[in-house]
């Protein structure tokens, strides 16, 4: 903060106060004190007012994606007060060397650059520090005269008196021209070399210290022998000044210059269109994890291909950590499935018809009361319950089924009688409870189809109801029967969210840990239908509880596979609601499901919730 110098040239201007004073008291004092006034009210506030890009960030704060600003340049918003050390060197040695040991005027540069003015006959340098230079972006760039450096010397001046020199190099690297619409070192980092801008090398943070000067010389084909010399100058300077040393000068001279800026990644354009995120708030840092993200997509993308071979043009999927609730992928959509087909909509918040996805709660909770056991049967005959006649999916019946089988084998008509059995206000009061924020409407409108489908799901949520399922099995203390009660709640996608103390309770908040697990031990059990009707077993690599759904009408494949660390959600179908023959969860949905889980570390199964009290 160099407050010594500040110190001491604060004291001098008070020795001066003095001196007025005690020979025109009124008059010093009065003038002194309008003129400190205006001097000390004359730094805008904020000092920069102009538009930035909406930026999204992983975990680790690489970019996600970004949204041009409102007037039409690509400029980031700041992310802290300090800059990288290469840069911050280069930058210091390029612009202004005594920048740590002024107060904003640089008397010595003034000095040389009225030197080199007279000599060349035109104005070949203002000796402005970076301080003034901030000024002067602030302002606008405004034309350069006499009166304008006076304001710049004053305003830099007093900005020195309330910024730190971390402060004001931060806003000169977050507002400097780098060439085109691009502004700001964060920016140009991304779109010339791809990369965070501390990750910059020697020559590329040399190239962007010269480039403010003379942006233009980034324009591709055209002065790179003029900014390679600038950026070899200022190389050999720092050399000189033992910032570097001279293998690392070697190899910073043997280094490309940019070409044509970079696309800026676009890892997860969905979910930086929330409205959510668009709350004044110019940055957001994600649980995503990157590679993941781009892994997740491309499995979305392969299967795509596949699928719309029948017109099936639209999938998304979901990974989430059980243990915090984070998101770690999400894939909105398809990229590159046309905007005729709806690539645009984000499906994994939308509400769309739930199949069978559902079974596996009604089962959990008709265990939770002591409805059923896994081996109680169920009828699974053909039925009328008023006006509702249920039909399982191949049309056939076993007559009495074990309760387990209604889940593993998905049979609508044993579903049915157990939800008419339960009861469908309570269901729908519960599903409330667990998570489901989809459901509008009273239970009478939705009826016992509730359990089939007759409602509307959105992924966010079914994922969210599952990973709290998982996270009650977990917490679970064995030895005191006791529950954390926040362990059901929404997923979370900022990294900046507060975590929640845990309270303990001996009570389940909502669903008992012996019930989650007996559910995920029959979703491990999951069949299909092979083409004859009959049933087989899904095999799938490790330990996984997973279950399909398709809606009526064949508009929308679901499935959705946890482990005690992940859980994975997957939607497939199109986005306008046009149902396809053979859109069901199993052949559309639980493909990209596990394909996605091979990607995940592979895991133990969930420990018997066994009360040993």
């Amino acid at each position: 903060h160099n407050i010594n110098y500040k110190v001491k040239v604060l004291k001098r201007l008070s020795a001066l106060f003095r001196c007025c004073f005690k020979i025109h008291p009124k008059k010093t004092f009065g003038g002194l004190l309008l003129l400190l006034l205006l001097f000390w009210f004359s730094l805008p506030k904020p000092l920069f007012d102009t538009p930035y890009s909406f930026v999204l960030e992983d975990a680790q704060e690489n970019l996600l994606g970004a949204r041009i600003a409102n007037d039409g340049q690509w400029r980031f918003p700041m992310t802290e007060k300090k800059i990288p050390a290469k840069f911050k060197a280069a930058i210091i040695e390029f612009e202004d060397r005594r920048f740590e040991s002024h107060l904003g005027i640089d008397f010595k540069g003034i000095l040389r650059a009225l030197e080199q003015n007279i000599r060349n006959g035109a104005i070949v340098s203002g000796g402005s520090t970076i301080s003034m230079q901030v000024i002067r972006l602030a302002r606008g760039n405004r034309s350069r005269n006499i009166f304008q450096k006076i304001i710049e010397t004053v305003l830099a001046f007093r900005m020195e008196l309330t910024y730190s020199k971390e402060e004001i190099l931060a806003l000169y690297a977050a507002h400097a021209p780098y060439g085109g619409n691009v502004v700001g070192l964060e920016t140009a980092a991304w779109r010339y070399y791809g990369k965070k801008a501390a990750l910059l090398t020697w020559s590329e943070a040399a190239t962007l210290a010269v480039l403010p000067n003379t942006p233009a010389l980034i324009h591709p084909g055209r002065n790179r022998d003029a900014l390679r010399a600038k950026r070899n100058r200022l190389l050999t300077r720092l050399l000189e000044k033992n910032a570097l040393d001279s293998f690392e000068y070697q190899l910073a001279l043997e280094e490309k210059l940019p070409e044509k800026p970079l696309p800026l990644p676009r890892l997860a354009p969905h979910l930086q269109v929330k409205s959510d995120l668009n709350n004044n708030s110019f940055r957001v840092k994600t649980t995503l994890e990157t590679k993941l993200q781009q892994r997740v997509t491309n499995i979305l993308k392969k299967h795509q291909e596949r699928l719309a071979q029948n017109e099936i043009h639209n999938a998304a999927a979901l990974v989430v950590e059980v243990e915090t609730g984070n998101i770690l992928a999400y894939v909105g959509n398809v990229v590159g499935a046309g905007a005729q087909h709806g690539e645009q909509v984000d499906v994994i918040p939308a509400p769309r018809s739930t199949g069978s996805i559902l079974k596996p709660f009604l089962y959990a909770l008709a265990l939770e009361e002591g409805l059923i056991s896994p081996r109680s049967l169920l009828q699974d005959v053909p039925a009328q319950l008023g006006s509702y006649r249920p039909e399982n999916y191949h049309e056939k019946y076993d007559g009495l089924v074990q309760a387990e089988r209604f889940v593993i084998r998905s049979l609508n008509v044993p579903a049915v009688n157990l939800l008419s059995d339960y009861g469908l206000q309570k269901f729908h009061y519960r599903l409330q409870k667990m998570g489901m924020t989809t459901l509008n409407n009273n239970a009478q409108h939705y009826g016992l189809p509730l359990v089939l489908g007759g409602a509307e799901g959105s992924l966010m949520d079914i994922v969210g109801i599952y990973a709290s399922m998982a996270r009650t099995v977990n917490h679970f203390h064995r030895q005191d029967g006791q529950y954390a009660t926040n362990d059901f709640r929404p997923l979370n996608y900022k990294a900046t969210a507060q975590s929640q103390a845990t309270a303990l309770s001996n009570t389940p908040p909502i669903l008992s840990a012996a019930a989650c697990w007996q559910t995920f031990e029959t979703m491990r059990q999951v069949e299909r239908p092979n083409t004859e009707g009959d049933w087989e077993q899904f095999t799938s690599r490790g330990n996984i509880a997973w279950k399909t759904g398709t809606s009526f009408g064949f508009r929308d494949a679901w499935a959705v596979g946890l482990t005690p660390r992940y859980v994975v959600g997957v939607w497939a179908g199109n986005a306008d609601g046009e149902g396809r023959p053979g859109l069901v969860g199993v052949k559309a949905a639980a493909p990209i499901l596990f394909d996605v889980f091979s990607l995940l570390e592979q895991d133990t199964w969930f420990e018997q919730p066994i009360d040993e009290m």
